[in-house]
């Protein structure tokens, strides 16, 4: 069974054109499925479909084995598929690190020692202790970046979304998302426009152009990251 999938799915915002026109994808299992396009090509909008923060004006999306369509049904999906937003600002509100880290847990009912426990355990993965007590505003923009992946990983999701994961990420810290991702078991959905980080990671690539996805030119000569 598939872990996600969109079905004929079409999206326009408001008095502007229809920027997904019968958009098809399944992610399986194991998957580390890379998504590219231009910039404005929709790619953005897809992730956000996923998860219920924008609704299709047409098509299905079913999400671990069940169709999705009223808010109560996405609050399971944003449960269990965790979305690493583009801007670490979007996702990053408690005054220091171990606190945001903590909010996903203490709000699925974890108690406060079970929480921390979490934070400890998700931060010595990461390699990320010296940031444990820093405050989270004053952190370097690809600090937060890794933040963020922390935060969802708190929450233990089956799934990762991960929208353009590398902006703000100098060589060093790319390198070190890429072993980070590596090293976890989930399926992902990746959307990025960086060619070599997508070629570390992918098992697979979907072009979004003309509100379709479709798989990239294999005559290509950069298909494979294309």
């Amino acid at each position: 069974m598939a872990l996600l999938e969109l079905a004929g799915i079409r999206f326009a915002y408001p008095h502007r054109p229809p920027v997904l026109a019968g958009a098809d994808l399944v992610l399986e299992a194991g998957e580390r499925l890379c998504i590219t396009g231009h910039n404005g090509a929709g790619k953005s909008t897809l992730l956000r479909i996923v998860v219920g923060l924008l609704r299709p004006s047409e098509g299905r999306v079913i999400a671990f084995g069940a169709e999705r369509r009223t808010e109560a049904e996405f609050h399971e999906v944003r449960r269990r598929a965790g979305f690493v937003f583009q801007d670490p600002d979007d996702q990053l509100f408690c005054p220091t690190v171990a606190e945001d880290i903590a909010f996903g847990p203490l709000n699925l009912g974890a108690r406060r020692s079970e929480a921390m426990d979490i934070v400890e355990r998700v931060l010595v993965r990461l390699d990320l202790m010296h940031l444990r007590d820093r405050i989270t505003h004053t952190l370097s923009g690809g600090e937060k970046r890794l933040v963020t992946l922390a935060t969802v990983l708190a929450m233990d999701p089956e799934v990762l979304l991960l929208d353009e994961p590398t902006n703000a990420l100098d060589e060093e810290n790319e390198a070190r998302l890429v072993e980070m991702l590596l090293s976890l078991p989930q399926a992902m959905i990746i959307v990025s426009h960086n060619a070599h980080f997508r070629r570390h990671l992918l098992t697979r690539t979907l072009r979004l152009q003309d509100g379709r996805l479709t798989p990239p030119d294999p005559n290509c000569p950069h298909a494979v990251g294309a």
